[in-house]
């Protein structure tokens, strides 16, 4: 029997990469405004090559996009690109449709809930708190917790010993077949990928449901 669900954030309740787009070009908009010598289209794909290098979570990623690009960080650029990322970073951070309507749903019909992420803590609880969903989560376990990116046994195990629920009695749910899906089913839970929200591909990796929608959880939960 179905006791708990435990979702992903990024790119699974958040629509975090329309975010991270829309806000380094504005970025790098702000970077050519204050004199930094570099085609947007060419800036914005050396500062997503870096992102590859040192992971999407960098906080000090113009710092290195400006040593890589200049030889030394201006800071003037670099005031003006924070600036501009996290105004625009404000107004784009958003959960996909039916996120809120669902966890509801899931509520009323008696099951726990959980994220599990490889956020650093303050990150995942400050995108959770800016979408008003705090409240809805039993259990929050992020990067800093056990120092443990997914696929890694520990985040879902810390999860699952929050809950004190078995392994078999928890759905996952996440974006990325390589470490949500395949590190939830390694410890023995249901899976469920969110394809709404998918980036990588899934490689030979099967979850147990699809979903073109959040709400579609709704369905899976029911059969």
């Amino acid at each position: 029997m179905l006791k708990a669900v435990l979702f992903d954030l990024d790119n699974t309740l958040i629509d975090f990469m329309k975010m991270k787009k829309m806000s380094c070009e504005a970025a790098i908009s702000a970077m050519r405004d204050s004199g930094l010598e570099m085609e947007q289209e060419e800036a914005y794909e050396k500062l997503f090559e870096l992102y590859g290098v040192h992971g999407i979570e960098d906080q000090k990623i113009f710092q290195k996009f400006l040593k890589d690009v200049l030889g030394a960080v201006d800071y003037k650029i670099l005031s003006n690109a924070v600036t501009a990322y996290r105004r625009v970073q404000m107004g784009f951070l958003s959960p996909y449709p039916h996120v809120r309507s669902t966890l509801i749903s899931l509520r009323e019909k008696g099951l726990r809930l959980g994220v599990v992420s490889d956020a650093p803590k303050m990150r995942a609880w400050l995108r959770l708190s800016e979408m008003n969903l705090t409240d809805f989560f039993d259990v929050v376990v992020t990067l800093d917790d056990t120092g443990e990116l997914k696929p890694s046994r520990l985040p879902f195990e810390a999860a699952i010993n929050k809950l004190q629920i078995l392994p078999e009695e928890i759905l996952f749910v996440g974006d990325n077949p390589g470490r949500d899906i395949a590190g939830a089913k390694e410890l023995g839970m249901k899976t469920a990928l969110a394809k709404y929200g998918q980036m990588f591909p899934s490689e030979g990796i099967k979850a147990d449901f699809e979903l073109g929608d959040i709400a579609d959880l709704l369905t899976v939960i029911s059969k």
